[in-house]
């Protein structure tokens, strides 16, 4: 009865929900995305979240593999069963104030049990995924410190760091496609701040490899806290907490198809390590890299694509360039567009990977349905709800 009003008023509410929490709850900052509070991006997604739960709650097993995806978040994020009741009683009482005398006693009763019941689903499958990491081979459980044992500026605005364990233990492997948390504590800032970075290498090296976009303030948009301060302060030799790797955007090295793998930006990080684990482990298998970039200045890990393609014929790479410099060398100038990926394309038989910015991946997304790729073949990455990309 309620998801008509969820459906009007859902972000509302939930930005009530983290204004109010925050306020009862400051110490809940050390963990939540607070840019993403900023941008919205998060209220967006738990709106999304909790009227998929109204709409299912009768078969919540409808929306398992969204719930996982959250899930996977949250195990790297070390959420713990502890924060559910502070949710609950926070969501309820902005359900309550932003409904209104709509939010009968009758309703919020029922948006109790509901929320027990849902806050269930996901303890208990993060439960099975804490238990999962701690029991891998040089798994753990919360935040393990990692010593910078090189850093590597791979463009203008991109640069790599190589990450080894400080207790010189062995360290999970992972599957390409998958993240980290990184911890950044950062004197003069009052909570500590955690983002998710894909790791850009193939996995069973001895270390993690993160490749970071330095997020420059451009307008309004103030300067990227977490990644500015990457690039400024960290050096080799200094520490890292980090979380274990987890994420479900990984590569299906069961499909030997051919493979697509489309990169916007920094969104190459994810598809670096695909790249590099296929060439090992499906040395047979067709693969098209097409990379997407203001111009070589900003391209980074270029002359590592071009050596694999170079030393492996089953690679096609390709580069496009919107705004190139003198020098640069390219396959098209401007977008990534149908008419174009329409030729260098041979089949829409295919796995698609894809990753970059949200506009960039709308466009990925409408190509390659234009071109006839299969929804279920079609996998991307993105923070929040995928309809922005879909729709």
């Amino acid at each position: 009865q309620t998801v008509p009003a969820l459906q009007e008023h859902g972000t509302k509410i939930t930005k009530h929900f983290y204004k109010t929490m925050f306020k009862n709850h400051p110490e809940l900052k050390n963990i939540f995305n607070q840019t993403n509070q900023r941008k919205g991006d998060q209220q967006k997604a738990l709106a999304n979240t909790v009227l998929a739960a109204a709409m299912y709650i009768d078969n919540l097993g409808a929306i398992l593999p969204v719930v996982k995806q959250i899930g996977e978040k949250h195990r790297s994020l070390n959420i713990k069963p502890e924060h559910y009741p502070i949710v609950g009683e926070n969501l309820l009482i902005a359900i309550k104030e932003v409904l209104g005398d709509a939010a009968t006693d009758d309703i919020m009763t029922a948006w109790e049990k509901a929320y027990g019941v849902i806050a269930d689903v996901f303890i208990s499958i993060e439960k099975e995924m804490y238990e999962e990491v701690a029991n891998k081979k040089g798994g753990w459980v919360d935040y393990r410190d990692f010593k910078v044992v090189e850093k590597v500026k791979e463009s203008d605005v991109i640069t790599s760091f190589y990450l080894q364990p400080v207790d010189g233990g062995e360290i999970a492997t992972f599957l390409p496609g998958q993240y980290i948390t990184v911890k950044a504590e950062i004197e003069d800032q009052p909570y500590n701040h955690l983002r998710q970075y894909s790791l850009s290498c193939a996995p069973g090296q001895n270390y993690y490899r993160i490749s970071v976009k330095r997020e420059d303030a451009i307008g309004d948009n103030p300067a990227g806290i977490v990644s500015n301060f990457l690039h400024t302060n960290l050096e080799e030799g200094s520490v890292l907490p980090i979380s274990a790797p987890g994420g479900d955007f990984v590569l299906d090295l069961k499909d030997t198809r051919p493979l697509v793998l489309i990169s916007g930006g920094v969104g190459l990080t994810p598809m670096m390590s695909m790249l590099e684990t296929v060439i090992k482990e499906q040395p047979e298998r067709e693969v098209y890299y097409i990379h997407a970039a203001r111009n070589g200045k900003l391209h980074a890990m270029k002359a590592r694509v071009d050596e694999i393609t170079r030393n492996h014929s089953q690679v096609k790479s390709y580069t496009v360039y919107d705004n190139p410099v003198e020098g640069d060398q390219f396959d098209k100038e401007g977008y990534i567009d149908y008419e174009w990926v329409s030729t260098v394309l041979p089949t829409n038989n295919a796995a698609f990977y894809f990753c970059g910015p949200k506009g960039f991946m709308r466009a990925m997304y409408q190509n390659l349905t234009k071109f006839g790729a299969n929804e279920s073949d079609i996998h991307f990455e993105i923070f929040g709800p995928a309809d922005d990309i879909t729709n």
